[in-house]
């Protein structure tokens, strides 16, 4: 398994770069950052600086969108980073939320979000592709390597990361939820012809060490409801009933208002209706000890990355924590597996 660590581009950006570097240190293969350019600092510019003082993380957005900036024009930046450094990029990849919905915008079709993936991957990996009646192709870019890993919950995203997806990103770290949605996508995939096995798996969720339950709840409750934003465009689509496990919308009840301003921030004040027992269920909590039993079992599940939101007041303790006990956990449970 693969660990990575998810980050706000929050100024200064020099304390996004340190907590990248400290990743690496404490065995980290990969850094995302979340891509809302009104609320945070444009990633890609922090990404170089990242890329530029670390060794072999790899970097991306968690998640970018097809409406914020032209396909061809989010390709480029990452085909020019590997040319850079080396292909250490990867791009997240949904149908846009905070991006969108701070511009009064609303996210894209399935359809838009299928098409920027081909046509970011195509370009991204040194390939030429069709884009608007013309056959493109970025004269400078030689071997560049680009995954493009899609982010979902809905059944039609699901089926969309199945089908065209190199991974598959769950923002949430239920054990049933999880075993649901990555059983969903791997059906998709093999419907079309693909290898299930070829689409990795990567579950998200806010990630602290520590043995004050209270305290940690309070922490990270902030995360069901970014959640929560998701699940509501689900239910508001399908209903509360029978597209997806009751768990994943049960909960949204007493969801009302949302401030973008406070978004993925502990101490957010639009998430108290988010009970305890959710914020237990999707996060990774406890001691040392909880978290590799929590991420033993999503291994078992398929689960090839576990990237850890830091949004909360104990970042350098749980990296640290990762770094000397989870981490080593995890590899040797996965190799004694093999």
């Amino acid at each position: 398994m693969e660990f990575g660590a998810v980050l706000q581009t929050n100024p200064p950006a020099s304390r996004t770069i340190q907590l990248a570097k400290l990743a690496e240190v404490h065995g980290f293969s990969h850094v995302w950052t979340f891509d809302s350019h009104i609320l945070w600092q444009e990633p890609y510019v922090i990404y170089s600086q990242i890329l530029a003082q670390t060794q072999r993380i790899k970097v991306g957005p968690f998640v970018t969108n097809p409406a914020t900036r032209d396909w061809t024009v989010t390709a480029s930046v990452f085909a020019t980073l590997n040319e850079m450094f080396g292909n250490r990029t990867v791009c997240g990849i949904g149908r846009g939320d905070s991006a969108v919905r701070v511009t009064n915008g609303k996210p894209t079709t399935m359809t838009e979000l299928r098409e920027s993936i081909h046509v970011i991957r195509e370009l991204g990996n040194s390939r030429s592709v069709e884009y608007h009646g013309s056959e493109i192709q970025f004269p400078w870019s030689r071997g560049s390597e680009l995954e493009v890993w899609v982010a979902a919950y809905g059944p039609m995203a699901l089926r969309v990361a199945g089908e065209v997806g190199d991974g598959f990103i769950l923002q949430l770290a239920d054990l049933d939820i999880a075993e649901w949605m990555i059983t969903t996508v791997r059906n998709a995939a093999e419907k079309v012809g693909r290898d299930p096995a070829s689409v990795k798996f990567c579950v998200a969720a806010p990630m602290y060490i520590g043995d004050d339950w209270a305290h940690m709840r309070d922490q990270c409750r902030w995360f069901g409801g970014m959640v929560g934003n998701h699940v509501a465009d689900i239910v508001a689509k399908y209903g509360a009933h029978g597209t997806v496990p009751d768990a994943l919308t049960d909960y949204i009840r007493g969801r009302q208002d949302y401030d973008y301003n406070e978004h993925g921030r502990a101490g957010n004040t639009h998430t108290e209706f988010v009970p305890d027992e959710i914020v237990e269920r999707f996060c990774v909590l406890g001691t040392a000890d909880q978290h590799i039993q929590k991420l033993k079992a999503l291994a078992e599940l398929g689960v090839d990355q576990f990237a850890g939101y830091l949004q909360h007041d104990n970042k350098e303790e749980t990296l640290r924590v990762y770094g000397e006990t989870v981490i080593p956990a995890l590899s040797e449970h996965i190799t004694a597996k093999r």
